[in-house]
């Protein structure tokens, strides 16, 4: 099957055929590809990032075969088909933009949404996956509960908030009760996630950006280690303070003058 440029029918074709004839492909189950329908959708976000189209066109390619990899399985289980996934999609989008395909009005069409979703749920929470991230799903579910005015007033009620559950880790500290330092450590990450919120912060994408941040700081020690000629167990913890907030100043600077 040799072809210049292959079609979406193509691909459902060899999903098709590789189910019938690749041992690795054949044993695959719903519940054995969600790890790599996770990893495709996070690939797809580093693409996205390192604004790089062609990364951007294989890793989409390979988030697709997930979705047509899960439709082929449930075609075999007599379940659905990839027709019946696009056929929903497509009525839920209609269905979804009244001000495009209907008579509504672009200002009407979210709060309209909103209620209409809210209406139709057993609970506020119900849609939000358990899967996702812990600080994503812990601003989603805050979100939803601020909907029906679970919330703070002020930005001091959140500091207060966070201050309270740093003094009961402490308190947990004290008494070495490992099962309650746990606990208490979740809520000041849960309280940390609604400053986030309150402030109109994506506390993730927060939280991402300081991983990145603290990647190239102390890659930049790593290299400065190699120049030195001394491997880093042997360097003190002061020599890498000092070396991180070198990093810190050369990003401070660098942003400073217009630079990424």
């Amino acid at each position: 099957m040799s072809k210049k440029k292959y079609t979406f029918q193509d691909l459902l074709k060899v999903m098709e055929e590789l189910r019938q004839k690749c041992p690795w492909d054949r044993e695959q189950t719903h519940e054995s590809l969600k790890k790599y329908l996770i990893e495709e959708a996070y690939e797809v976000l580093d693409a996205i990032d390192s604004k790089d189209d062609e990364k951007l066109k294989e890793e989409l390619g390979d988030l697709l075969l997930q979705v047509v990899f899960h439709s082929q399985i449930a075609k075999e289980r007599g379940a659905f088909d990839i027709s019946d996934v696009i056929d929903t999609l497509v009525k839920k989008l209609i269905e979804r933009h009244p001000h495009v395909f209907g008579d509504a009005k672009p200002e009407d069409v979210i709060k309209n949404w909103e209620k209409k979703k809210m209406e139709k749920r057993k609970s506020i929470f119900e849609g939000i996956p358990k899967h996702l991230p812990a600080l994503m799903r812990s601003q989603k579910l805050q979100d939803r509960a601020s909907q029906v005015g679970f919330d703070f007033e002020r930005i001091e009620q959140v500091f207060e908030k966070i201050e309270e559950e740093i003094n009961e880790l402490k308190e947990s500290l004290e008494k070495n009760d490992k099962k309650n330092i746990k606990h208490e450590i979740g809520d000041i990450l849960t309280a940390v996630v609604e400053l986030a919120r309150f402030v109109g912060v994506d506390a993730e994408e927060a939280l991402q950006e300081a991983n990145d941040r603290f990647i190239r700081r102390f890659s930049y020690i790593e290299q400065k280690a190699k120049e030195m000629g001394k491997p880093l167990q042997e360097m003190s913890l002061e020599e890498m303070d000092r070396l991180w907030m070198e990093a810190k100043k050369l990003e401070e600077n660098n942003t400073a003058e217009g630079g990424p």
